[in-house]
């Protein structure tokens, strides 16, 4: 079981940057994959960056590749999502979640949710 604790959401302005924070409770956080997803008002949830346990396989989705960076702290059982060059599109809610092992890009593959953290750039 796995528990996990979004931080880090706010209101910025077009072009500025935020970072985002999961933290995770338990002891085996290297073994669990994790991702960032993200859902829009009237919109589905999707899927924005993953890590695998180790770091060593890093996904984005198209929309972010080169403006957000995921990364992990295994010692302090946290993941981050570093988000730069922010546009109004980027508005959603964030949500981390965890699943085991291999890092995937796909919602229904992740086991575990945090509650999420509003972000809200304006233009």
């Amino acid at each position: 079981q796995v528990q996990l604790v979004e931080s880090g959401g706010g209101l910025v302005q077009a072009g500025g940057s935020l970072r985002l924070a999961c933290a995770a409770s338990g002891r085996t956080f290297s073994r669990y994959a994790m991702g960032w997803f993200r859902q829009a008002p009237g919109k589905e949830r999707e899927f924005v960056a993953a890590i695998s346990g180790s770091g060593g396989r890093i996904y984005y989705a198209d929309s972010v590749e080169g403006r957000f960076t995921i990364s992990r702290d295994n010692a302090k059982n946290t993941v981050y999502l570093q988000m730069n060059s922010l546009k109004p599109e980027d508005t959603a809610v964030y949500y981390c979640a965890a699943r085991d092992f291999i890092a995937t890009q796909i919602r229904h593959d992740y086991k575990y949710w945090g509650q999420g953290t509003q972000v809200t750039v304006s233009s």
